[in-house]
């Protein structure tokens, strides 16, 4: 697949973006050489190849759970204009 000059300029008239014909070009370009990678990716034989989430296989270093804050909702709270069962109350702004 490959995209003509007029689809390049189409595309960006939709998206409103304005571009000279040296940028279309160039557009044009880069767009039929992404295009073509795809193709050649599309054709690689795949079929018995399990998915990947990582490209390396990699382990995450975790640290353990704990609590460093202490709670401090209470005091938050006795500071804020209206709370009502442990919530905030706002204006409402839609009807």
């Amino acid at each position: 697949m490959s995209l003509t000059l007029e689809q390049v300029r189409r595309v960006a008239h939709l998206a409103r973006i304005e571009v000279s014909d040296a940028e279309a070009q160039a557009t044009l370009g880069h767009l039929n050489g992404i295009f073509t990678l795809i193709e050649a990716m599309q054709a690689v034989d795949t079929r018995g190849v399990e998915p990947m989430a990582h490209a390396q296989d990699l382990a995450q270093r975790l640290r353990t759970d704990q609590v460093t804050e202490i709670d401090r909702r209470d005091a938050f709270q006795a500071i804020a204009p209206e709370t009502e069962k442990g919530l905030y109350l706002v204006p409402q702004v839609m009807e």
